[in-house]
C-alpha cells in the first residue's frame, strides 16, 4: 500500500474531479486519494464513486452531510488517515489551482527531512496566474499580516497545498483548532511552529481555477485576518510540548 495520502475537499467539483484523480494517479510517485466530499448537488459523489471501480485500492471517499467548512472537511480527511497506515499526508485544491506535477516536488521536501512541506506562491517572489491584481494584493498583504502577528518566517502563510509528516498531525490537537476558513491555513502552520516542526517551503505556480465556482469570499478572508489575532492570543496559555 502507498504511505502517500493526497486529501481533497470537494464542493460542486464535477468538471474537476475526474481530470483531478486521473492526472494524480498518473504520476511517477504512488500516491492514494481520499476526496471528502460535501454532498455536492452537481454529482461531484456519483463520479467518484464509479472511478472508485476502476481504482478501488487508490480511491477513497468520505461524504458528509453538507458544507461544513474547509478546516472540518480536512480535519476529517486527517482523522481518516490517521487511522490508516499513511506516513505522507497531503492537501490540496480539486480545481488545478494547484498543480498536482507539485505533489512531486513536496514529496520530495518531505523526504528531506521537512515535517511540513508548503507549495508557496510567494517563497521566489510573486507567481500566481490568472488572479485580479486586487486579490493578489489581498493575498500577498494578508501572509505579510499573519507573518507580523505570529513571528512565523513563512512566505505564503495562507497556502494550502501541504505535505504533512504523520508524526505533526499526531502531535496536533484537533479540537484545538478554531479557525474553518482559509484561516485553518494559518492556525495549522502556527501550531506547528510552535511545536518546533521543521517547515519548509517549495516555490510553486498558482493558476486560478479555470472550470467551476470559486469558494473564495470576503466573509473567508475576514475569518483568517481577525482569527488569526484570537488565535495569537489563545497561544499564550498554551502549552507546546512535543509528546514522548
Amino acid at each position: 500500500m502507498s504511505k502517500n495520502l493526497v486529501i481533497i475537499p470537494t464542493y460542486n467539483e464535477k468538471e474537476n474531479v475526474e481530470k483531478m484523480i486521473r492526472k494524480v494517479f498518473s504520476l511517477k510517485t504512488s500516491f492514494q486519494l481520499l476526496i471528502v466530499e460535501d454532498n455536492s448537488p452537481d454529482g461531484t459523489a456519483e463520479i467518484v464513486k464509479t472511478l472508485q471501480k476502476e481504482f478501488p485500492e487508490k480511491l477513497h471517499i468520505h461524504e458528509r452531510k453538507g458544507k461544513l467548512g474547509l478546516g472540518t472537511a480536512y480535519i476529517a480527511g486527517f482523522r481518516w488517515a490517521l487511522e490508516r497506515d499513511y506516513e505522507f499526508i497531503f492537501e490540496m485544491d480539486c480545481d488545478f489551482s494547484h498543480n498536482p506535477d507539485d505533489l512531486e516536488k513536496l514529496f520530495e521536501a518531505a523526504t528531506s527531512g521537512a515535517d511540513i512541506a508548503i507549495g508557496s506562491r510567494y517563497i521566489s517572489g510573486i507567481n500566481v496566474v490568472n488572479w485580479p491584481l486586487a486579490r493578489v494584493l489581498m493575498s500577498y498583504f494578508a501572509s505579510m499580516y499573519v507573518r507580523i502577528i505570529t513571528g512565523m518566517k513563512i512566505m505564503d502563510t495562507t497556502a494550502g497545498f501541504k505535505c504533512y509528516r504523520r508524526k505533526v498531525l499526531e502531535t496536533i490537537d484537533f479540537s484545538e483548532i478554531k479557525l474553518v476558513g482559509y484561516g485553518f491555513q494559518v492556525e495549522m502552520k502556527f501550531t506547528a511552529y510552535k511545536f518546533g516542526f521543521n517547515i519548509v517551503e517549495v516555490p510553486i505556480i498558482f493558476v486560478d481555477r479555470l472550470e467551476g465556482t470559486s469558494k473564495m469570499s470576503g466573509g473567508i478572508f475576514n475569518e483568517a485576518l481577525w482569527g488569526v489575532l484570537k488565535m495569537k492570543m489563545r497561544s499564550w496559555s498554551r502549552k507546546y510540548e512535543m509528546p514522548n
